[in-house]
């Protein structure tokens, strides 16, 4: 009960942030779409700003310990006292020594644990984001992706993620796709929004041919 209220509590945060201004959207990553085979798509993502967070725990104890910390920071704990608009979604994915990309990940964590994200801003640059004073937090410069997605509804139970990574990583496999590095679940709504309503995404970055 106290982890699913202090996601509540973290996630409120961000709804509230939304509503203080209807006329302000959520901002979220630009990307272009190669081809779509709903419900799947493969994108071509540009460089993009992130704050990542390195936590440990099973998976629904790290993004909600993550999004706390980088809460932190986007709402004004830096040495300027900025505020950084919130953006969607927030990603977790495994750390890179956790298990490889199309092996079994475990749900409960591991010695290496979890990487959570906010992508900043895309009027940011890194020389213009202010530095974060939490030392747990990292400013990271990504490269140009191209990511295998598939877009789905319901709760962010481990079945329902499990269940469409598994799906995802077919659709890898069919397309004679290379997954480069291991699946990242993507939320985008606060965890009291209907279950129908809700847009989850497993992203996977790939390298292969084009369909």
């Amino acid at each position: 009960m106290r982890r699913f209220s202090d996601t509540v509590i973290a996630l409120a945060l961000l709804l509230l942030l939304a509503i203080a201004d209807p006329a302000m959207a959520v901002e979220q990553p630009r990307y272009s779409v190669e081809f779509r085979e709903p419900p799947y798509e493969v994108r071509d993502y540009p460089p993009a700003i992130v704050a990542e967070v390195h936590v440990t725990g099973d998976r629904s104890e790290a993004v909600s310990a993550g999004f706390r910390i980088l809460a932190g920071y986007i709402f004004g704990d830096n040495p300027t006292q900025t505020k950084i608009a919130m953006t969607a979604p927030v990603t977790q994915s495994p750390s890179p020594a956790s298990p490889g990309a199309a092996g079994p990940v475990e749900q409960r964590g591991d010695a290496t644990g979890w990487e959570v994200r906010f992508t900043m801003p895309a009027a940011y640059r890194l020389d213009t984001l202010p530095a974060p004073r939490d030392s747990r937090i990292h400013l990271l410069q990504l490269p140009r992706r191209r990511v295998a997605v598939i877009t789905f509804s319901g709760f962010w139970s481990d079945s329902n993620l499990q269940s469409h990574r598994a799906q995802l990583l077919g659709f890898v496999e069919k397309h004679h796709f290379t997954a480069l590095a291991a699946p990242v679940y993507a939320y985008y709504d606060p965890p009291w929004m209907p279950w129908l309503m809700r847009t989850n995404e497993v992203m996977c970055e790939i390298a292969g041919p084009s369909p």
